[in-house]
């Protein structure tokens, strides 16, 4: 899997980060999912090498303006392109209503069908918000002003390395056979002699799994979420130095997003949502917020606009 930061400023936009959003592309597929959609989303899509048309989910962490305002409009780009043949949009049961009455009120008629699922009762239930036969979504609620919600993306393991030199050893011509063994299954060859695809397969391949936690201040539920997690992304609103503003807002400071990596046992985490307080020109910079994280949690990056990330 990979991600690709699409906003990562909280509350307004600045001239070097655009409001939140963040694009998940999915290993071998095509598709893209994207969370949270901001002003202006639609802009840095096109800016990235991301593809409008391969957007199939949409996740909405709750209702602040900047991290819904660019979803209808986006919707209506897409209405316009006729390059989507259906979107799945999860969030806040209010996002409904919030998208229907936008685009009636514009007289957008959408080309595609919308799929809305509310994820309240999922997060309080703990119940698998998507599932197939490649990954399942898992939310979760956070502690903001608001109803927020976090999101966990986790691959099912994957068939363990095929060992293609002993099939040819063994004299099995490549094919669709190939894929059959890799997936364990026994076949019977032309010539009669069965193979066991067991024999041909490494143990299996852990799956990849990815959090997204915004907006909230530190919050035992995305302890729970991220549990053993291999990339978490996760609000840093605050420095802190200015704690006292971050329980005020019910926001994190870097200090909480490290802390939550830590608890759960994370491998890496990427904190994002920063204020536009902090910039290269004030006493506390983004550079002084990536530091204080890396005190509590070594292994933390700094997310810019179109940084991409690979989870692995």
């Amino acid at each position: 899997m990979n991600i690709i930061f699409l906003g990562t400023s909280s509350g307004v936009p600045t001239l070097t980060r655009n409001v939140s959003s963040l694009a998940l592309k999915l290993s071998q597929s095509s598709e893209v999912w994207l969370f949270d959609c901001g002003e202006g989303t639609q802009h840095q899509i096109m800016k990235s090498n991301i593809k409008s048309s391969q957007i199939k989910k949409i996740f909405i962490t709750h209702m602040h303006g900047d991290h819904v305002y660019g979803l209808p409009g986006l919707l209506a780009t897409l209405g316009l392109s006729g390059n989507s043949n259906g979107i799945e949009i999860y969030g806040p049961s209010e996002l409904r209503g919030f998208i229907n009455t936008t685009l009636s009120s514009s007289y957008c008629r959408l080309s595609f069908p919308l799929h809305f699922v509310e994820v309240e009762n999922f997060a309080s239930q703990n119940k698998i918000l998507f599932e197939d036969k490649k990954v399942k979504v898992n939310c979760a609620c956070l502690k903001h002003r608001i109803p927020a919600y976090g999101y966990r993306v986790s691959e099912k393991d994957k068939p363990g390395t095929f060992d293609i030199k002993k099939a040819e050893s063994m004299k099995i011509a490549p094919g669709p056979i190939y894929g059959e063994l890799q997936q364990g299954k026994n076949i019977v060859l032309e010539d009669g002699r069965t193979v066991y695809g067991k024999e041909f397969c490494g143990p299996p391949r852990k799956g990849k799994s990815f959090v997204y936690c915004t907006d909230t201040v530190f919050s035992e539920s995305a302890v729970s979420l991220s549990k053993n997690a291999d990339l978490l992304v996760h609000e840093s609103t605050f420095s802190e130095e200015d704690e006292s503003m971050a329980y005020e807002k019910l926001h994190s400071t870097t200090i909480m997003a490290a802390k939550t990596a830590l608890l759960s046992n994370t491998k890496k985490l990427i904190i994002t949502h920063l204020s536009p307080r902090y910039t290269s020109k004030n006493s506390i910079t983004p550079r002084d917020l990536l530091k204080e994280a890396q005190k509590v949690f070594p292994n933390t990056q700094l997310a810019k606009d179109f940084l991409t990330a690979e989870i692995k």
